[in-house]
């Protein structure tokens, strides 16, 4: 393999690992806040142990997320030198705002929420962790500028060979930001609203404070509910916008190689063995859906792969434009199915509250249990997707990855840091699933303890 190559799975493995633990942190901080704001107001200890509970799980997903997101920055000029000379002035704008205001925030706060306790009125320190839930989604803002800017380049001219900034404020509105940012956000709820359904249903099932965890499964069951759906309706627009922007990409999604019109949504199609097949042997789909989807109308028309692939070697040169058609399909399906699954299960267990039957169903609450993994198995796809489907650029339409990355870094040099690195998230990973799941299994401190809350969450943190 080249130094490319391995330079792309080492950012991959780095990008895909963080974002484990990004939408855990930016949906438990709310669920925390909202749960602090619950004892607030009615004075209820209930409320005060899953605040102390749901925050110490906080805790240790921000430290994880730390780890991995410093790491990841430094690629930046260790592997991908020539892509931050070339998009520097734009692409570290956003970054900077993250680091020196959200993050400084969030930080900030949530170390005076840590050790506040007690030594703040409680208005303020509830107002501590509601800024640490308001900072990590301005957090996510910032980040998917930089990303979406990358989608979608706007707010800048070319000078001296490289893309100069004309207008901050069109990149931190750049229409596929803000579509990211939502998307994002109620992919945090749904990520953190099915923990808190998973471990509320372990504990239930074993008739674990019940009023806790009874509790807390009714706060998060229809917030995931709204939240899917809510996912869905954007996933929608996304698909229009990004049939705009990246034709190619929403072509890939659905392997259509031949534009047409009434493009159906393909439910399992397979072609030949290689990157591009430029046809498909087997489509099984459903009509005109994905001429809907990506225009909104029935009849929409869709540029094809072959189509586009012909468009870009005639205005952007020789090569291979379409990206790895069978990744970008199949990542698109994992994503979109599993959004159609969390659903339906947050339809039934609506249904089986009504009928007074959530905290007692015992099949509902263990299906719940395992459903904990579909929102990473969907992350992981979404960002699979959104990277890989931009290919064979990293900045669409002005940089190819090929030669954005460090010339001088030999395969030895990236070999040694995608094992050492790919190891050490091997032993994070180990660790901290091991303290999460421990903390998870032990519970909420025993009724009578919440006198002094942030002795424990000190500790934690």
């Amino acid at each position: 393999m080249t130094s490319l190559e391995l330079a792309r799975w080492q950012f991959g493995i780095t990008t895909v690992y963080h974002f484990l633990f990004v939408p855990v942190t930016i949906g438990l901080s709310v669920f925390t806040a909202y749960f602090q704001t619950r004892w607030h107001r009615s004075g209820d200890e209930r409320w005060l142990r899953a605040t102390r509970f749901w925050g110490k799980l906080l805790l240790i997903s921000f430290a994880l997320g730390v780890v991995t997101g410093i790491v990841q920055e430094f690629q930046f000029g260790m592997n991908w030198s020539e892509y931050s000379r070339f998009v520097g002035d734009i692409f570290g704008a956003p970054l900077a705002m993250e680091g020196l205001a959200a993050f400084f925030v969030e930080s900030t706060f949530l170390g005076l929420w840590i050790f506040g306790w007690g030594r703040l009125s409680p208005r303020v320190h509830l107002a501590t962790i509601w800024a640490v839930a308001g900072s990590t989604a301005l957090s996510a803002w910032f980040i998917l500028a930089a990303n979406s800017w990358m989608q979608h380049p706007v707010g800048y001219e070319l000078g001296g060979g490289k893309p100069r900034l004309t207008s901050i404020w069109a990149v931190l509105f750049n229409n596929t930001a803000v579509y990211a940012f939502v998307h994002t956000i109620l992919a945090a709820f749904i990520t953190a609203g099915l923990i808190v359904i998973a471990i509320s249903a372990w504990h239930l099932l074993r008739g674990n404070e019940t009023a806790v965890f009874g509790g807390s499964l009714q706060v998060a069951l229809p917030l995931v509910t709204v939240a899917a759906v809510a996912t869905i309706a954007v996933g929608h627009f996304n698909g229009v916008l990004m049939a705009k922007q990246q034709p190619m990409k929403m072509a890939a999604a659905d392997a259509v190689f031949e534009t047409k019109k009434g493009a159906g949504l393909s439910l399992f199609a397979t072609g030949d063995l290689k990157s591009n097949p430029e046809g498909l042997n087997r489509n099984v789909e459903i009509p005109n859906l994905l001429s809907f989807i990506s225009t909104g109308y029935p009849r929409g028309e869709i540029e094809g792969i072959n189509d586009i692939n012909r468009e870009y070697q005639e205005r952007y040169g020789p090569g291979e434009y379409a990206p790895v058609v069978a990744i970008a399909y199949w990542a698109w399906r994992v994503m979109l199915g599993v959004g159609f699954v969390v659903l339906l299960l947050g339809a039934v267990g609506l249904w089986l509250w009504r009928r007074g039957k959530l905290v007692t169903s015992r099949r509902y609450l263990k299906l719940m249990v395992a459903a904990a993994a579909l929102p990473f198995l969907a992350n992981s796809a979404g960002w699979i997707f959104t990277e890989m489907g931009r290919q064979p650029w990293v900045v669409f339409g002005l940089l190819k990855t090929d030669v954005a990355n460090s010339p001088s870094v030999s395969v030895a040099e990236v070999l040694i840091t995608l094992i050492g690195f790919t190891l050490l998230y091997g032993v994070l990973a180990v660790i901290a699933g091991r303290v999460f799941l421990e903390s998870a299994r032990k519970g909420p401190v025993a009724e009578g303890e919440a006198e002094a809350p942030g002795s424990e969450l000190a500790l934690t943190y």
